[in-house]
């Protein structure tokens, strides 16, 4: 189990109109102009846009691997440590985030959670 960062970078890029943003300490991802996800190398942990009920759900499922990050905007945004989450569960969190940012255009084109993990 875990997903090293260089695995988690190849499924945020596999979908469609994601755009980075990089600073001293972490990277920002985007899909036209939204935020829906963060990655901080030095601690190995990413940050996923969720809905609050998902958000309150894994945190209080497995405390180990989750963390609530914040909220704003009706979303619960949640830290992922990957040493401890499997990539199957992670492709999930990963397009749901970006779903939950991106334009209705996207949405008919986005890809399925297995086809996010064969990227």
């Amino acid at each position: 189990m875990g997903v090293e960062i260089p695995r988690f970078l190849r499924l945020v890029r596999a979908l469609p109109d994601v755009r980075h943003t990089e600073s001293a300490r972490y990277t920002a991802f985007a899909v036209h102009g939204t935020k829906f996800g963060y990655l901080w190398p030095r601690t190995a942990t990413v940050g996923l846009k969720q809905t609050l009920s998902e958000q309150r759900a894994l945190v209080s499922e497995r405390p180990d691997v989750f963390e609530v990050q914040f909220t704003v905007g009706g979303f619960g945004w949640v830290v992922v440590h990957l040493e401890r989450i499997d990539l199957d569960e992670l492709g999930e969190l990963v397009l749901e985030a970006w779903r939950l940012s991106a334009p209705q255009r996207l949405l008919a084109d986005m890809p399925t959670p297995a086809q996010l993990v064969q990227a």
